[in-house]
This record gives C-alpha cells, sequence and structure tokens, in this order.
C-alpha cells in the first residue's frame, strides 16, 4: 500500500479541554500519548486515535463547510495520503513507533455540539480507526505512515 504522511497531531489533556497541536509526540507501548488523556495503564484498544484528512474534508462537504478544523475532532493524529481503514489489524510505522490497527473510531453525541447539526451523521464512516502502540517511539508531523506487515 502506498506510505502517507503524519499531517497532525493532537493531544487532549482533560476531558472537555481545548486540544493542544504539538509538533512531536511520544507514544508508550501499552499505555498511549504522553499528555493525552485518555493515556491507559491497561493495553488497551483506543490508545491512539487517527483520522484522514481526506475524511475530514468528506466530512466538510456533507455539511456544506469548507474546512474543519482538526481539534473539533478531538482525534490524535490527522494522516493525509493513506487509506486507514486499510490498516486495522495491521502493523505500521510512524516516525519511531510501531502501532497496530485496532477498531474503528466510531464518532460520539459531541459531534452535534462540536460541528453543529448533522456533526455526528456526517462523521459516521468517516471517523477514522483507532490503535494499540506496540513499540514506543517519538512521532512529528511530516513522519511517514508506512504499513510493516505482510499484506
Amino acid at each position: 500500500m502506498r506510505r502517507g504522511h503524519l499531517a497532525w497531531i493532537g493531544l487532549r489533556p482533560a476531558r472537555r479541554a481545548d486540544m493542544l497541536a504539538p509538533e512531536t509526540a511520544t507514544l508508550v507501548a501499552g499505555h498511549g500519548i504522553e499528555g493525552d488523556r485518555y493515556r491507559t495503564s491497561r493495553d488497551g484498544a483506543r490508545q491512539v486515535t487517527l483520522i484522514a484528512a481526506e475524511d475530514i474534508a468528506a466530512v466538510a462537504a456533507f455539511l456544506g463547510r469548507d474546512t474543519i478544523a482538526p481539534d473539533l475532532l478531538r482525534r490524535n493524529f490527522v494522516t493525509r495520503g493513506v487509506n486507514l481503514a486499510a490498516l486495522k489489524g495491521h502493523r505500521f510505522r510512524i516516525g519511531a513507533a510501531v502501532l497496530e490497527g485496532s477498531g474503528d473510531c466510531a464518532p460520539c453525541s459531541r459531534m452535534e455540539e462540536a460541528l453543529g447539526e448533522g456533526g455526528y451523521n456526517a462523521m459516521r464512516g468517516h471517523g477514522g480507526i483507532t490503535a494499540r502502540i506496540i513499540e514506543s517511539g517519538d512521532v512529528r508531523v511530516g513522519d511517514a505512515i508506512e504499513r510493516i506487515d505482510p499484506a
């Protein structure tokens, strides 16, 4: 599959807090992203959330908007140039970290609040994926994203 790249990083420091958008982040295997409120101690399936810039553009179009700021969607990573659905159930590398796609990242009811009426339905099928961190490492905006296990 074609390589993509990491276009944006978002950290949620607390529930409903404004997101931070650093240029780099540290991923910790089995736990999550340093500084993100969803960091876990039990190796859960939702350590990182990813959404494609292409899906954000589709959601914007469904809502009649030109753009949507990525922080409104509360995902950790925005990718560009890679079909995230092809990473579900597979290992992939971003920067120095190795992740494994663990499932769909369905929209939550907050999408109506964040995007306005119809926000939840606009996100259906375009919410991205969740992933586990398999190997710790730092990632930075611009890093390549590539699947590393066989097709």
